[in-house]
């Protein structure tokens, strides 16, 4: 009689649809709790996120032919605020960032679209996502029940959707996009705002649903989402999940973590197909109907678009297409037959509840069973390490440890979890035909700082308070007059600087005396060195530098990073000479970016120097310039940066993004655990630099002369330098 009334109830239901889409020429998507309903179908969905940004127009149709022929329905991305509007009322949808091209592209491939406006994203992304400049709003706060912040959130998230409508976009337009999402991993926020981050999670829902798209709002990680808002799940598992705050809403799994994303000086983390197989499986046999891979490409952190800070130019996430555009397998073949497996037994799992079947102590199986639908069974082995072998309806099934077998019919299993067919695709990274790179330098001259300084305030301030972001460096510089008297003989005068971050090099009369560098652990540097000081005017230059700016956090628009002190001079005098509230002048960047030598219209503004290789190496704050053609071939190209130190590369004017030879760190060829019987990730490449190689988009590349400029801020050796070609087997 239960099966035979929710047929009912789905043909009504269907049948209330279907006239509702032909009174309206299009259909709105709309849910129940078993999932989203498109065009009067209930659907299981497979979506994948790549970030438009994260890679090129060019690159686009190719990524998302992939995903739909790896078995996605769905294509997801964030809107990334600050790309979009750089200033205030200064609006860019060019280039990478031509949002409504990208969803074009989608619609063009056949696929829906997710579209996560926030417009918060975190994302590992800048700022989260938001402009630097929206720091400065008198009187505003971020994310909490706060009017300049919400008017400002308001007016970018209205343009986003009207854009979106004007190009008839959405669904209900006839338009890819069947979801949106507002706000982003509040729930931990809104504890932290108390009854001003429910108020506004309350406004942020209200103000979503208004602008009436004819499609779902989603929220994830947040578990009080008001009606008629999805609350979803973000993790490595979701299979724990249920939208508990409704029970007519669906069970959505909006990030299913792929891998995960690396820092300078940290390994880089490695999920095994086989566990996020797994933890798919796992959650559709507990009812989900909708998973999204975060990420399915990540793509690269182009420029200066990373955050963390620390978090490394490569995206690449372990996804299972790779950061430049290849196929990583055998993620994507085993997650394409998951796909596949789980499609064939859709009708089923849609049409009936799982009934719980305990085959052992570690076994159990998931039935969907109805007339309407068929039978279609999940049965697990939750067993870390070892195999087993279960009877169900009469059958014999093995199954390898931490694995479920998928039965369409209840009868034959059909894909394995643990039971991977394809081979493991080996990354080559070969020579290309260009040869040696013939470096001229352009050097950095500290003596010069201050001369330019249009700032000088008593004491120590925040450095993007000062930057406004528009660099990642910032010159504090003081002097301080000594007597004769007050340098004893066979003292040696020191000095030592604090800063918040999150990298820093300190001269006294233009001479270096020490460098420090935080890292994912720690933000915080200190340098103390021998501070060679003489009679008279002696100059102190602070260089401070960024490495992507902070991306989540309560409040975290009020970290301060940079010199915040104390600057304190030790062995002169009677005692130590604190210098933090004395007057500094501030230079915003270097003379190369105040110049624009990275442009191809800036390069003659010097005169560049050619010098002997030897002569070029180990050499900080260093511009280096040179030319190449274009490699022969259409492999993906990469940089190879193995020999430099820290800095930026630029190509053709492009900004491939920072670099940084830094060693990984950690334990590696070790998996770790999140609760009993969960691998989570695996860690590799310590001893070795977290990042060596550096994607060049080959849309980047004339036929000839490509311009190639790098700034090395510490010093490294350029004759290593060279243009590489990515291949997997």
């Amino acid at each position: 009689m239960a099966a035979s009334s929710a047929t009912k109830n789905w043909l009504y239901l269907f049948c209330i649809t279907l006239i509702l889409c032909i009174e309206l020429t299009q259909c709105i998507v709309t849910y129940d709790k078993k999932s989203l309903i498109i065009n009067g179908h209930r659907r299981i969905l497979f979506s994948g996120s790549i970030h438009y940004p994260r890679s090129t127009p060019e690159m686009w149709q190719d990524l998302i032919q992939k995903a739909k022929d790896g078995g996605l329905d769905v294509i997801d991305t964030y809107v990334f605020w600050n790309g979009h509007e750089p200033s205030p009322g200064n609006y860019n949808f060019e280039g990478r960032y031509d949002l409504v091209r990208f969803v074009k592209t989608v619609q063009k491939a056949g696929l829906y679209m997710h579209l996560r406006i926030g417009p918060f994203v975190c994302a590992e992304w800048n700022f989260g996502g938001l402009p630097v400049w929206l720091k400065y709003v008198p009187g505003i706060s971020f994310r909490t029940d706060n009017e300049p912040f919400k008017n400002a959130m308001q007016k970018f998230t209205t343009k986003i959707v009207q854009m979106m409508k004007d190009e008839k976009l959405f669904e209900s337009q006839g338009g890819p996009i069947i979801l949106s999402q507002i706000e982003n991993e509040y729930g931990a926020e809104s504890h932290a705002f108390g009854a001003a981050g429910h108020a506004y999670l309350t406004w942020a829902a209200k103000m979503a649903v208004g602008l009436n798209t004819g499609v779902p709002w989603v929220m994830c990680k947040q578990d009080d989402a008001p009606d008629p808002i999805i609350n979803t799940c973000n993790g490595f598992y979701c299979d724990y999940f249920s939208p508990n705050n409704k029970e007519t809403k669906p069970t959505m799994w909006t990030e299913a973590w792929s891998g995960w994303f690396s820092d300078f000086g940290g390994p880089i983390p490695h999920r095994p197909v086989q566990d996020l197989a797994f933890a798919v499986a796992r959650f559709v046999q507990k009812g989900g109907s909708f998973t999204n891979y975060y990420m399915y490409h990540g793509g690269t952190n182009f420029g200066r678009t990373a955050g963390g800070p620390f978090i490394t130019t490569s995206y690449d996430y372990d996804a299972p297409i790779d950061e430049y555009g290849l196929l990583r397998q055998p993620k994507y073949d085993h997650l394409k037959e998951l796909h596949k497996a789980i499609k064939s037994s859709e009708r089923a799992i849609l049409s009936a509840d799982p009934a719980f079947v305990s085959l052992g102590t570690y076994e159990q199986a998931h039935v969907f069973s109805s007339k309407a639908g068929g039978c279609a069974a999940f049965i697990a082995n939750y067993h870390l390490n070892s195999s087993t072998t279960v009877t169900f309806r009469k059958k014999h099934y093995t199954l390898p440890p931490w694995s479920i077998s998928i039965l369409p019919d209840c009868k034959h299993a059909v894909y394995n979890t643990a039971q991977v067919g394809t081979k493991t695709s080996l990354i080559n990274m070969l020579p290309t035909n260009v040869n040696r790179l013939a470096w001229q330098t352009f050097s950095e001259d500290v003596s010069t700082v201050d001369s330019d300084s249009k700032m000088t305030v008593s004491g120590l301030l925040d450095q993007v308070s000062v930057t406004r972001d528009a660099s990642d460096y910032l010159w504090y510089t003081t002097s301080v007059v000594i007597n004769p008297s007050e340098l004893h003989r066979g003292s040696s005068p020191s000095l030592s600087v604090e800063s918040e971050g999150h990298a820093l090099h300190v001269y006294v009369n233009n001479q270096l005396i020490g460098s420090a560098f935080g890292g994912p652990e720690s933000r915080k540097v200190k340098v103390t060195g021998n501070a060679n000081l003489r009679a008279g005017t002696n100059k102190i230059s602070l260089l401070s530098v960024a490495v992507g700016l902070q991306n989540n956090g309560p409040h975290f628009e009020l970290w301060k990073t940079g010199v915040l002190g104390p600057v304190v001079l030790h062995g002169v005098g009677k005692g130590s000479w604190d210098l933090s509230r004395q007057k500094w002048s501030y230079q915003v960047g270097l003379k190369g970016e105040s110049m624009n030598l990275a442009a191809p219209t800036g390069i003659s503004s010097v005169d560049w120097t050619e010098s002997s290789l030897v002569a070029q190496m180990n050499r900080p704050l260093t511009w280096y310039k040179a030319y190449f053609n274009a490699p022969q071939g259409g492999e993906p190209l990469a940089i190879d940066m193995k020999g430099m130190g820290k800095g930026q590369v630029w190509i053709n004017g492009q900004s491939i993004g920072r670099y940084w030879t830094i060693h990984g760190k950690g334990s590696c060829n070790v998996c770790n655990y999140a609760g009993t019987y969960r691998p989570v990730k695996c860690q590799t490449r310590c001893g070795v630099p977290t990042q060596r190689w550096y994607h060049v988009p080959r849309s980047w590349l004339k036929p000839t002369q490509n311009m190639i400029i790098m700034f090395e801020e510490i010093g490294g050796d350029p004759s290593t330098v060279s243009i590489m070609k990515r291949t997997f087997k």
